[in-house]
């Protein structure tokens, strides 16, 4: 019998198939699935007396999390695996997974509990046997805790640039800083946790010569729902950043991809002296038939109100993010919202993107959204 290490990078080297870079295929319609946050784990994989000392108040959480892992994404990639199957046949058939970034919990407390943990995640998703390449960002808690940036490093970085290369075999890439073409669209794997990364976007987008450009960053952009301080480039001594991304993702009219507060959020907003998209979806979804709950529509509810979605998220910064949607309502031109987990399918159609996203494991459509600008 073969050792469960062995085994496990048996199903990592084996967890999705190469497919051809679809180069000569140019404007033919696809689509891709759109994972949130999925914060795979188990008790096994923490050091308790490390989380205990330095990350307590997180212990519910991760007990929380493991439960999930077990009883409820087994169900929730079957359903997508049934999505998948249900597209082959289509008008725009299914290229790849897209997953926004946590793709584990991390808070393992040593590099070698990080390692297990990372290759467990990535052996789950080869025997949910998707038969799609699997591409990702970094979330901040793929490398959060004692080890897990080396982990992240040894484990996620390598399984990251072999499955973009199955795409589009001439992006070649060692940090998590990437881009590949499919299509018609390039796509800028954004780490928010780099300090370089804002000029390698700048860059991409220099150099841009796709139809589209899709924008993975694990944290919103643009704040929505009640934690409007949780957005990439939030502080104050960080606004001349926020600015300069504002402006590239507006300038190229970009589709900005991620995720972070287990929230689904749709909007356009202003910049650049154009507009860009930002869609968020979650994948910590509580039980398979979950229904979508404060669901908001449209610009008349992108207001500092949201701050009560939450009652109990630092009622003492209350007033301040009601001050940052005063701001923000100025350049917002849609918004969509609803305290929800599931997936989404997204279809590039020529110059027409759109999101269909649906709750829990349901096949069917809780909204259809134009995410192209």
């Amino acid at each position: 019998m073969p050792s469960r290490r062995r085994f496990l990078q048996a199903c990592t080297a084996a967890a999705l198939p190469n497919l051809a870079s679809p180069a000569a295929e140019g404007a033919q319609p696809y689509s891709f699935i759109l994972l949130g946050d999925l914060h795979y784990d188990s008790l096994e994989h923490h050091d308790l007396k490390w989380l205990q000392e330095h990350h307590a108040g997180d212990l519910s959480q991760i007990q929380n999390y493991s439960r999930l892992t077990t009883e409820v994404m087994p169900g929730m990639f079957a359903a997508v695996k049934q999505q998948i199957a249900a597209l082959r046949d289509s008008a725009a058939p299914p290229a790849f997974v897209l997953q926004v970034g946590d793709l584990v919990e991390g808070l393992c407390g040593t590099a070698e509990l990080s390692v297990r943990q990372n290759r467990e995640a990535l052996a789950f998703v080869a025997q949910a046997e998707l038969g799609l390449p699997f591409v990702f960002t970094k979330g901040n808690h793929d490398v959060t805790g004692d080890g897990a940036k080396e982990a992240f490093d040894e484990v996620l970085l390598p399984f990251m640039s072999q499955q973009a290369r199955s795409l589009d075999t001439s992006t070649a890439h060692t940090q998590a800083n990437y881009t590949l073409t499919y299509g018609e669209a390039q796509f800028a794997f954004f780490d928010a946790y780099d300090k370089t990364s804002l000029e390698w976007l700048e860059a991409v987008a220099t150099k841009r010569t796709a139809r589209h450009l899709f924008v993975i960053i694990h944290p919103p952009v643009v704040p929505y729902g009640a934690r409007a301080t949780w957005n990439l480039y939030a502080g104050e001594k960080a606004q001349a950043q926020r600015t300069k991304l504002l402006d590239i993702l507006g300038q190229q009219q970009a589709m900005v991809l991620g995720g972070h507060l287990h929230k689904f959020s749709a909007l356009t907003r202003l910049a650049g002296g154009k507009s860009f998209s930002q869609l968020a979806v979650s994948s910590v979804v509580s039980a398979l038939n979950q229904q979508p709950k404060d669901v908001l529509h449209g610009l008349e509810s992108y207001t500092g109100d949201q701050v009560n979605l939450e009652p109990k998220h630092a009622p003492e910064t209350a007033a301040l993010r009601r001050e940052i949607y005063a701001s923000e309502r100025k350049q917002v031109t849609a918004f969509e919202y609803a305290d929800m987990a599931g997936y989404a399918v997204v279809t590039v159609k020529g110059a027409h993107v759109e999101a269909a996203i649906h709750s829990g494991s349901q096949a069917g459509v809780f909204q259809t959204l134009k995410i192209s600008v």
